[in-house]
């Protein structure tokens, strides 16, 4: 990976968009310590002493630090991630935004605009519930004018990270979004690593529960790695043909069927959606039956909550991970390529058979590696619910950081690919 970057760093227009890159996150990291004005912030230091390990250290995780410190990014890009969630499930219950996500470049940038006005509407709404609902004891002046200062600061925090994330896939290297929730949790690995030390030196925290809990990450690593680079390959022969006095065709290839297409995307769908209860119970009163009701059954803190979250991990993951495969590949319209170009899978007629082929060889590996993270996702979740291990930075942020830090790489390999570079992938 350094030899990689090394020699990217060699190549100016590579250079450029890696600084480019590297700028723009730079400026997320900048906004994460601007505070919203009109908090007292020594209120949510306590509401987050009085709520350590729970739902509000896994927002915080998420957010890079800029949720417990209450910045102008404290509600991060999830608005987005959720806008697009909808946006997506809507593509294929609404029959126009599906003929308008087959219209090429233009339908995408309609249905790109349409994600951003949900990305603004529900970004008021998270940010409505967040100040006047759950962190309204931190208001220091509770009246309108006050108060829609800081409805409108988060939201426009938000709107201001998804024009970035846009930007850096634009003119950058990698998906600027999952950079974005990349360097979030990255950023707050070290002091999560201190604070385990510190434990450990006081006693208050088992020695090989580290140990188990490093034997996990290490698993998580291999396994996102494993599933990442696995590939079947599906034969491909091309018919010969004579056109003119020369002969085309002949030569046999393959198709390359990733194991998971989608990457960590479902996971961080997954976990977009799986907030959104404890997000919703921020309108309440904290200390009402509906938010007990929520933490009990919907987060990690509760004892039933730790498994039904898990189920439903699961479930969204393997969900996700079916409808992103089917968004990236059809293979219908694949089939007809193959058949247009008088290629063939031996033993498999051109045409439908083909298709109905590839249809139930991307089923059985899309469940394979769905499965496969779903098991990596979930894993680290029931360990830490069962040891009982007070770590922020878990399972889930590492699956993210290594999934995306391969994704990133492996852009760059194939920008230096068509450059004639040679890179650690072979």
């Amino acid at each position: 990976m350094l030899s990689t970057l090394r020699n990217a760093w060699k190549i100016p227009d590579l250079r450029k968009k890696i600084l480019f890159t590297f700028a723009m996150l730079v400026v997320f990291r900048l906004g994460s310590s601007i505070p919203v004005p009109g908090i007292d912030r020594t209120v949510i230091d306590s509401m987050f002493a009085a709520s350590s390990g729970g739902m509000l250290d896994f927002l915080n995780l998420m957010a890079g630090g800029a949720f417990k410190d209450f910045t102008i990014f404290a509600l991060n890009i999830y608005p987005y991630v959720t806008s697009s969630i909808i946006i997506q499930l809507l593509t294929i219950a609404i029959p126009s935004l599906e003929a308008l996500a087959k219209e090429g470049d233009e339908g995408r940038k309609k249905i790109a605009e349409y994600t951003r006005y949900g990305t603004i509407i529900l970004a008021l709404v998270q940010a409505i519930g967040i100040s006047v609902g759950f962190f309204n004891r931190a208001l220091i002046d509770k009246s309108f004018l006050p108060v829609a200062v800081v409805v409108l600061v988060l939201t426009a925090g938000s709107a201001f990270l998804m024009w970035l994330g846009e930007l850096i896939t634009e003119r950058g290297i990698g998906n600027g979004i999952s950079l974005i929730i990349f360097v979030g949790i990255i950023s707050r690995a070290p002091s999560a690593l201190i604070n385990m030390f510190k434990l450990v030196i006081a006693g208050e925290v088992n020695v090989l529960k580290v140990i188990g809990f490093l034997i996990v990450a290490l698993v998580i690593i291999v396994g996102v790695i494993a599933i990442q680079d696995g590939t079947r390959k599906i034969p491909v022969q091309y018919a010969k043909r004579v056109v003119g006095r020369k002969m085309y065709g002949g030569q046999s290839t393959h198709i390359p069927i990733k194991v998971l297409m989608a990457g960590v995307i479902p996971v961080i769908f997954s976990t977009s959606l799986l907030q959104f209860p404890q997000i919703l119970a921020m309108f309440m009163n904290p200390n009402g039956k509906f938010a007990a009701f929520i933490t009990n059954y919907f987060t990690l803190n509760g004892t039933v909550g730790a498994w039904i979250y898990s189920i439903l991990n699961v479930v969204l993951i393997i969900f996700f991970t079916y409808f992103y495969t089917a968004v990236q590949f059809n293979p219908v319209e694949y089939a007809n390529n193959l058949k247009e170009h008088g290629g063939f899978i031996p033993g498999i007629r051109p045409g439908r058979p083909t298709s109905d082929y590839l249809s139930k060889v991307i089923s059985r590996v899309t469940f394979a590696g769905a499965a496969a993270l779903a098991l990596i996702a979930t894993l680290p979740v029931v360990l830490e619910a069962i040891i009982k291990l007070n770590i922020h930075f878990g399972g889930t942020g590492i699956l993210i950081v290594v999934g995306v830090a391969l994704e990133t790489m492996k852009q760059i390999e194939a920008q230096m690919m068509m450059r004639h570079y040679k890179g650690f992938l072979k």
